[in-house]
């Protein structure tokens, strides 16, 4: 039987997806951007996740032809907003989805086209462009491990090119073949980690994947939740209020406990035992952590 092509065809239709949730004003750059790349999207989806008419105005107006509103009465959750518009954009018949959210911007208007370029010279079934920092795109948004060490500003990437890495949701382009290997997000995780769970498909699919370094998604910084420990030869992730806490370590005790995760499994008790024991001094905290790890390893989905 002859092997499904899942890589990623410049000459096919492009759908992007964009979630939101009250944030009408940040959302109105990200579409922007988006309508005026150099590469034409075929479909601009919005999945508004605090279905506001001023929302579905705002669409109307920057994006007349090409623009489709998906209100929900529910709010999804970045995961299951993503879910919800990429199964429209399957739908619609697109051969591959460009994912954005609402507080988030491609850095030009040829990221599209340079994605593009890239999954074409590469082979790739999905590409995912540099995530800077909005405020200061010579900084990353996140930490990004490139070899052996940690790289927190643009000029110390290396290459034009990172296999097998992406930054999920943030600019990235998949093929729509590659969703039939890979699936839709996962709503039970609602938000925080369903990027990760998300790449960890990808990586298990055996399909070809990286990111652009010659293309820049513009992102607020996120860094800041990442402590470094260990004199920086690792990082743990410490998110500012309860809720994203409750969030990251709840979903994380679900993926570290799937299938191609145990090198990860081992390394979230060390990093996290050293954390809270050792950096933060505070045993409690390291019990609250094991306690929503557990609720993950165990499935248990429940909203605080």
């Amino acid at each position: 039987m002859k092997c499904m092509d899942t890589t990623l065809d410049p000459n096919g239709t492009t759908a992007a997806v964009i979630v939101t949730h009250n944030r009408v004003e940040l959302l109105r750059h990200s579409l922007t951007m988006v309508a005026e790349q150099t590469h034409r999207v075929d479909w601009i989806i919005v999945v508004d996740n605090g279905n506001q008419p001023e929302v579905r105005e705002l669409l109307e107006a920057l994006c007349p032809e090409r623009g489709v509103y998906l209100p929900s009465k529910t709010n999804l959750g970045g995961a299951g907003g993503f879910a919800y518009g990429f199964l429209h954009a399957l739908a619609l018949g697109a051969d591959a989805i460009w994912c954005a959210d609402d507080d988030g911007r491609p850095a030009d208007d040829n990221v599209l086209a340079e994605l593009y370029r890239v999954a074409t010279r590469e082979g790739l079934a999905e590409v995912s462009p540099i995530v800077a920092n909005l405020e200061d795109p010579t900084k990353l948004a996140f930490p990004l491990r490139q070899g052996l060490t940690w790289k927190r500003e643009t000029s110390e990437l290396e290459g034009d090119f990172l296999p097998q890495y992406a930054s999920l949701f943030n600019g990235a382009l998949i093929s729509a073949k590659a969703m039939e290997r890979i699936g839709v997000p996962d709503y039970r995780l609602f938000i925080r980690g369903d990027e990760v769970e998300y790449h960890r498909r990808l990586a298990q699919s055996g399909l070809k994947y990286g990111t652009a370094l010659t293309a820049y998604y513009l992102h607020p910084d996120g860094s800041s939740e990442f402590h470094p420990i260990m004199g920086g030869r690792a990082h743990a992730q410490w998110p500012d209020n309860e809720t994203k806490r409750y969030f990251t370590y709840r979903n994380r005790g679900y993926i570290i406990n799937q299938r191609g995760m145990r090198a990860m499994k081992l390394q979230e008790v060390v990093r996290f035992g050293w954390f809270f024991l050792v950096q933060r001094k505070n045993p409690q905290e390291f019990t609250k952590w094991l306690t929503l790890l557990r609720m993950g390893a165990r499935e248990d989905f429940r909203r605080p």
